[in-house]
């Protein structure tokens, strides 16, 4: 006898919904407060009702909305009262029992609804080994996707921080100087001249020396780039004087938040290197993948032997694409499905750019794909070669060996 148990789940409260073999309620459904009197409630709710019905196997399932059903995930995995059944505990992305809730046309919308169709979904079967959540991976998960919104953070101050440049220092925003905006050289001199004025109106000793100082001698011709620095700053638009104070203090700011950012980075990223060291990582054996981006990969895919195989990694991640066809038409473009995990799916494509870098066997992969694609050359290619590079990943993590480059397979050690 099996249960099949919907929670929808909220900020403030747990919706319940149990569901049996033939769809039918057992018992009354149940509400409570999304806290950790209201985890026991449903602890308490569930163990009651496998009691009475003499239940041998309960699924549990909930949509992954933010992290207001991690409490109640890792409550019921770890609550002693439901642990002779082992729940097995599905997350669900929402898309999915938002398909599946179509098949019912008549079904109005409300939170019990979606607790029903989450249950019936359980039911109904097939369910993906994928959605089962893995706790052991969850704190590595946390810090590489904190370290992810990080990274947004600092991109999108940057870009903040660059409209200010220009209103500031037109010609240096546009990259007419410095290969590197947010470098040292270019940095200083944004905080330390008031405006183009100044740098122009400085004499061309005073700027070598700021170049070769601010610069720390990296510079090949010096003097060349300060004639350069004030010609920019000749060209470059002029702004009131009760404009540019404001605007000058808006960029020191900006700057500030960007340093504390990149700082906050690398404290994770040490973080995230000693967590990984609770698992096997053979990812950083191949070219181009450091740690943080391997953790990143595990993170997400967590114990691998949840999928049966590539395809079912691929799909998690995905990148599949569906095919259309109707009759005697088969369409040659097909789209991504880009249904399934968003962080996996950046990670594999960041490590496929970086791996076709490295290594020789996807370096020519991806130049024969960009070749035959027909639109969107460098995108079609990178995506056709992150679908490469999960196969690799998917079997080195599945035999926990480190990666033997093309040449050299097949050559006993």
């Amino acid at each position: 006898m099996s249960l099949f148990v919907g929670i929808d789940v909220s900020s403030s409260d747990f919706k319940v919904r149990i569901l049996d073999e033939r769809g039918n309620e057992p018992v009354k459904r149940l509400r409570v407060l999304n806290d950790q009197p209201g985890c026991e409630q449903v602890a308490r709710y569930l163990s009651e009702a496998c009691a009475k019905e003499n239940v041998d196997r309960l699924v549990i399932g909930l949509e992954a909305i933010s992290v207001y059903s991690w409490p109640l995930q890792m409550f019921l995995a770890e609550d002693n009262s439901l642990a002779s059944l082992k729940p097995q505990i599905y997350s669900f992305n929402p898309k999915v029992v938002a398909n599946f809730k179509k098949a019912y046309v008549d079904l109005p919308k409300n939170d019990w609804i979606d607790a029903w169709v989450i249950a019936e979904r359980l039911r109904f079967g097939r369910l993906p080994e994928s959605s089962q959540v893995d706790f052991r991976y969850l704190p590595l998960q946390r810090l590489t996707r904190f370290r992810s919104h990080l990274i947004e953070m600092i991109s999108r101050e940057k870009n903040y921080f660059l409209t200010n440049l220009f209103l500031k220092f037109s010609t240096l925003a546009q990259g007419a100087v410095f290969s590197n905006t947010f470098g040292a050289t270019s940095e200083s001199l944004t905080l330390d001249f008031f405006s183009p004025e100044e740098v122009a109106a400085r004499p061309l000793d005073e700027l070598i020396d700021f170049l070769m100082e601010k610069g720390k001698r990296h510079f090949e011709d010096p003097e060349a780039k300060a004639r350069e620095l004030k010609e920019a700053a000749r060209k470059a638009h002029r702004l009131r004087g009760s404009l540019l104070q404001p605007i000058n203090l808006i960029l020191a700011t900006s700057i500030e938040t960007i340093h504390a950012l990149e700082k906050q980075v690398k404290k994770i990223d040490k973080a995230i290197e000693a967590e990984i060291r609770h698992f096997p990582n053979t990812l950083i054996s191949i070219p181009g993948i450091g740690p943080v981006l391997s953790a990143g990969i595990i993170a997400e895919i967590g114990d691998i032997r949840r999928f049966p195989n590539e395809g079912a990694l691929a799909k998690f991640i995905g990148l599949t694409w569906r095919s259309h066809q109707s009759g005697n038409f088969t369409a040659d473009d097909t789209p991504l499905t880009r249904t399934g995990n968003t962080y996996l799916r950046s990670y594999i494509i960041q490590a496929a750019n970086l791996v076709r870098q490295k290594e020789p066997e996807y370096k020519a992969f991806y130049q024969r794909k960009f070749s035959e694609s027909k639109t969107h050359h460098h995108r079609r290619a990178l995506v056709l070669t992150a679908r490469k590079l999960v196969r690799m990943v998917d079997a080195l993590l599945r035999s926990n060996q480190i990666y033997t480059p093309h040449g050299n397979r097949g050559i006993a050690n």
